[in-house]
């Protein structure tokens, strides 16, 4: 195994964590649910004045126009946040993407707003390990990648945005834009495991909507000439289910609709979640959900409309992304903290990078865990080693680690 240089051991020990922890809290205490605009502009105006303190240029992004189907059927727009980014060094011919996000699950009334000391080292409140203690990673390995001399040679853009915890739709196509021509791509999620581990492969996911229009009529005079939307909607259901699959999870999750139960409903809403393994599962399911909606519609004499998609493509580890973990995993050792990888259902942002051709480590945040859960803890001596983690990564990459 290498050694670390004179130069990496400066650059570890250049790493600043003193306002680390300060940051997190402060951060944590604003409430960042993906739905709190007021929040969300708040948080993004903080970490502009945050991320100032690095060359190049600040900006605040717009969202892009994202439809949703309400629960009386509707397709009505969704407001998102603006995403930050910065980019620096942008006409350099070797590039980085470093990203994260500053909503959370837990909206402006959740009764978990507060943080509380588990013990001296664990803290506990709502985004200290998902994101902000990740956000705290990237600007204090920033900091210290900016006074090696490598730095100069490379440039890199950072984007933090409003809407990962909803699946990205307003800030996919920057994030697409953002990686394209990249050399390689670090995302701060919180470690897959309290102890460090890493998230290597993870599975796709999808999110549909099903618009079921029936016919009403009398549940005592006439029954027989409506046609429940309900019923049908539950049959899409269990049809649903019986897709679920080894390599493909499928989970219908909500049904809306109905009205007195003295009225056959004709609209009901069916809501549902898929989390393919790999990209031809998913080109198999399109195929049986057709199949299936075609089905239904004719069993039960209703119209179905399908709204939704594939958010985050599986994503599967190909050899340049082996070795970026490679790279971590050395530089991990390197630092007297071991870590290893295992494969992941869950999702984020490092699906769309992956999907894009650009090797990607998406679990680069801090150690913690409970995750969306009021039991959400930081295991606050990981923002100083997750940060001289990722500056040494960054330097490693800087002077040409093969991809």
């Amino acid at each position: 195994m290498q050694q670390l240089t004179q130069l990496e051991t400066t650059l570890i020990e250049s790493v600043d964590a003193t306002p680390m922890l300060g940051q997190v809290q402060a951060w944590s205490a604003i409430n960042t649910g993906t739905g709190n605009l007021a929040g969300l502009a708040s948080q993004a105006a903080a970490l502009a004045d945050g991320f100032a303190a690095l060359p190049g240029a600040v900006t605040l992004e717009q969202p892009s126009p994202v439809k949703a189907i309400s629960p009386g059927g509707a397709e009505l727009p969704v407001a998102y946040g603006q995403h930050l980014v910065l980019r620096v060094r942008p006409a350099a011919e070797r590039r980085f993407l470093l990203t994260g996000h500053m909503d959370t699950v837990f909206p402006v009334h959740d009764p978990f707003q507060d943080q509380v000391w588990l013990d001296d080292q664990t803290l506990n409140g709502p985004g200290v390990a998902d994101m902000k203690g990740g956000i705290s990673v990237i600007l204090a390995a920033l900091k210290a990648f900016e006074g090696s001399a490598a730095a100069a040679a490379v440039g890199y853009d950072v984007m933090i945005n409003a809407d990962e915890e909803t699946g990205s739709l307003s800030s996919a196509a920057l994030i697409a834009q953002l990686a394209r021509g990249k050399a390689a791509a670090l995302t701060y999620e919180p470690s897959a495991l309290p102890d460090g581990t890493l998230a290597g492969a993870r599975a796709g996911s999808g999110n549909w909507s099903l618009t079921v229009r029936g016919k009403s009529a009398h549940a005592g005079r006439n029954p027989d000439d409506g046609r429940n939307a309900i019923v049908a909607a539950a049959a899409l259901a269990l049809g649903l289910k019986a897709l679920h699959r080894d390599g493909l999870s499928v989970n219908p999750a909500r049904i809306d609709g109905g009205s007195a139960n003295n009225v056959v409903p004709d609209l009901a809403v069916l809501r549902f979640n898929i989390r393919p393994r790999e990209i031809v599962a998913a080109d198999e399911f399109l195929i049986a959900l057709k199949v299936l909606i075609a089905q239904i519609e004719h069993e039960h004499e209703v119209s179905v409309h399908l709204h939704g998609g594939i958010s985050r493509p599986p994503k599967v580890l190909d050899a340049r992304a082996e070795k970026l973990f490679g790279i971590v995993e050395e530089c991990s050792a390197l630092l007297g903290q071991p870590i290893t990888r295992v494969a992941s259902g869950g999702v984020c942002d490092g699906n769309n990078i992956a999907a894009c051709g650009v090797p990607v480590v998406d679990t680069m945040g801090v150690r913690g865990g409970a995750i969306h859960s009021s039991d959400e803890f930081l295991i606050v001596p990981s923002l100083a080693e997750r940060a001289k983690l990722s500056a040494l990564v960054l330097h490693r990459l800087a002077i040409g680690a093969p991809l």
